[in-house]
């Protein structure tokens, strides 16, 4: 626990926020995602049956951007809820959408290597070029649904 404290310590005062910020909103949006419909949580954002193209961003909006993305991965190593990829989609979406940043996040399917019969979802976050949430392994996963903010979603 006091290593955990001592590495908080260290972070920057901007990090600091952010990751507070990130931590309340996985709370938040793993609440929302238990008790109100998906189609209520999504109902502000645009939806897009098939991405083409994500408006590009200027290195100060992909800065932050970036930091975002890491101050929620941070948060969700250490909340004692689940804080998924889709709880962790949503609250990029928040945290952009406030700071007037686009993008988009994607809903995605595939089967189950251990079990044909089943199937995986996995949802990210992606800003410009740039995969904010989520990356990892999200290339195996077939898209089923996009949704957008801001001009992300041209």
């Amino acid at each position: 626990m006091i290593r955990k404290f001592k590495k908080f310590t260290r972070l920057s005062a901007e990090e600091k926020k952010l990751f507070v910020e990130a931590y309340v909103m996985l709370g938040t949006m793993r609440a929302a995602i238990l008790t109100v419909s998906f189609k209520r949580i999504t109902q502000t954002l645009d939806h897009f049956p098939n991405k083409k193209e994500l408006a590009p961003l200027n290195a100060e909006e992909m800065g932050k951007a970036i930091q975002i993305g890491q101050a929620i991965t941070r948060a969700a190593a250490y909340t004692p809820w689940e804080s998924a990829c889709l709880a962790q989609a949503l609250t990029a979406q928040k945290m952009l959408q406030k700071r007037g940043i686009p993008g988009v996040f994607y809903l995605g399917a595939a089967k189950d290597e251990a079990n044909e019969a089943k199937m995986k979802a996995h949802a990210w976050t992606q800003c410009g070029d740039i995969v904010i949430t989520g990356g990892k392994g999200h290339e195996a996963f077939t898209v089923l649904s996009v949704f957008g903010w801001g001009n992300g979603g041209k």
